[in-house]
């Protein structure tokens, strides 16, 4: 049986500005190419999820504009049920402005839009899918108190959560901590929130027990091209990253938790596994442009690793 993934958090449409390298303060740069994409955290999630096999279900919220029919549109063709993909008068979908220079980095701007209109009572009214589901997904561009009573009623049922928490915050809430049974911040968001700048295997060794002692069983610290570290249960692993030509880093990381989501058990006994499996599917994302156009199909992955074996 495939794992049910539902994700709370965002949907977006990325507006992408193709440049060079980010301007100098005061400075007027050109733009080589302007190109749209569908995307946003909560959203690449999924369908990094379902494209990975794993039934998806989304709650979230759009506009009424133009943008909110394509997003829906994008959603159900990737095979996501949108049943609680609600709709807010008056508002605009969720957009992100990103600033893709040549070398594959990015910088991007958030308006959050319909995202940031997401309510507990929009969780509640979702009750009996996140009872249903295997894992439940959340990171930060939609608000905390909805992630927060989505993972509670998770809980309550008996049932995983996952957060990745970004874009990160400092002192986040206990009632959302306190039900959280895997983390998974990079290593810039994992220093804002516990203070510990990720160097070393120490200090990753660390920041997991920083995260521990709030009641966090386990914890993956991405790094980027230099994989990432796994913490479950008091043992240590590191996975490293498959090197590939970056062209565009944009959804990589919502990539990652999508991927893994999907493969993980629930008793996350395969956790390096699943992160190995997690990391290859992002190392494809990063070869593509824009956040849904990038992220690649399960059997993609599965044939890249079977290659290296």
């Amino acid at each position: 049986m495939p794992n049910h993934v539902v994700v709370i958090g965002s949907i977006n449409v990325d507006s992408i500005l193709h440049i060079q390298r980010l301007p100098q303060p005061g400075e007027t740069i050109k733009m080589d190419t302007f190109s749209q994409a569908a995307g946003g955290k909560g959203a690449n999630q999924a369908v990094a999820a379902a494209r990975s096999g794993a039934k998806t279900s989304f709650i979230g919220r759009v506009g009424d504009d133009a943008n909110a029919a394509f997003m829906r549109g994008e959603l159900v063709k990737n095979q996501i049920d949108t049943q609680y993909v609600a709709t807010t008068v008056g508002t605009q979908t969720g957009q992100a402005y990103i600033l893709l220079q040549v070398s594959g980095q990015n910088s991007i701007i958030i308006q959050h839009g319909a995202n940031f209109e997401v309510t507990p009572a929009d969780v509640q009214r979702a009750a009996d899918l996140i009872q249903s589901a295997d894992f439940v997904v959340a990171e930060f561009e939609t608000p905390v108190d909805a992630t927060a009573e989505a993972f509670k009623i998770a809980k309550a049922a008996g049932k995983m959560t996952i957060l990745n928490p970004a874009p990160a915050q400092k002192d986040l809430p206990a009632a959302l901590l306190k039900n959280v049974d895997l983390i998974a911040p990079n290593e810039t968001e994992s220093e804002l929130i516990t203070g510990i700048p990720v160097v070393d295997e120490d200090s990753m060794r660390a920041s997991a027990a920083y995260y521990h002692e709030l009641g966090i069983r386990g914890v993956i610290i991405t790094l980027g091209s230099k994989g990432s570290f796994i913490w479950l249960d008091g043992e240590a692993t590191i996975v490293p990253a498959f090197k590939v030509k970056a062209v565009d880093t944009t959804a990589a990381g919502d990539t990652f938790i999508g991927a893994l989501a999907s493969v993980l058990q629930t008793d996350l006994k395969n956790i390096v596994t699943a992160a190995t499996y997690a990391s290859m599917a992002s190392s494809f994302t990063v070869q593509k442009l824009g956040a849904f156009p990038s992220i690649p199909m399960g059997d993609e992955v599965r044939a890249a690793l079977a290659k290296i074996k």
